[in-house]
């Protein structure tokens, strides 16, 4: 959906994000089944940095890629902000808010650290009953286990002569 270039205009990180504290940086993959109502259990080890005490709403959304995105509200909140002061007017933004604002919807935590995935976020992303959690700094990235594993095999066979320019001289 956007071009190369196009992101240029969405948020920085961090931006709007109240100052003092630290961020929570959430990294790692984690297995997970959805329960035959769609909820999912939040893993412990993530469930303070993710629900800070006194807060227990979190934001989904559906992602281009066709995974979901969790964010702690406080992270959501700026981008959501600045995506929506852009031009509606230019059609690539206006797709873009429509996905990621229209598809966005508040997630309780319940007692028992679960959230309900909504129906229609389940069926945007193919979420059955394997799913993954993949940490992505300041977010989640909620992902079917089958496609997890097919975007983790492209992303093995990328070609090395393919790397972007914004990667050259990188190194691990």
């Amino acid at each position: 959906m956007a071009g190369e270039g196009d992101n240029a205009a969405l948020p920085e990180p961090g931006a709007g994000e109240p100052s003092g504290g630290e961020l929570p940086m959430f990294r790692g993959v984690t297995s997970l089944a959805l329960d035959v109502k769609g909820r999912l259990t939040i893993p412990s080890r993530y469930r303070e940095s993710l629900v800070p005490t006194g807060s227990d709403s979190l934001v989904l959304t559906a992602d281009p890629s066709r995974c979901l995105l969790l964010y702690p509200r406080s992270s959501w909140e700026p981008i959501q902000a600045r995506l929506m002061a852009l031009s509606s007017f230019d059609a690539k933004i206006r797709s873009l808010q429509r996905l990621l604002v229209g598809h966005a919807d508040d997630v309780e935590v319940d007692a028992a650290g679960r959230i309900l995935v909504p129906p229609s976020l389940r069926r945007y992303a193919g979420l059955d009953k394997r799913v993954v959690l993949v940490g992505q700094g300041r977010k989640f990235e909620l992902w079917d286990e089958a496609q997890w594993q097919v975007e983790t095999a492209q992303a093995i066979a990328f070609p090395a002569d393919g790397l972007p320019p914004e990667l050259s001289g990188f190194s691990l």
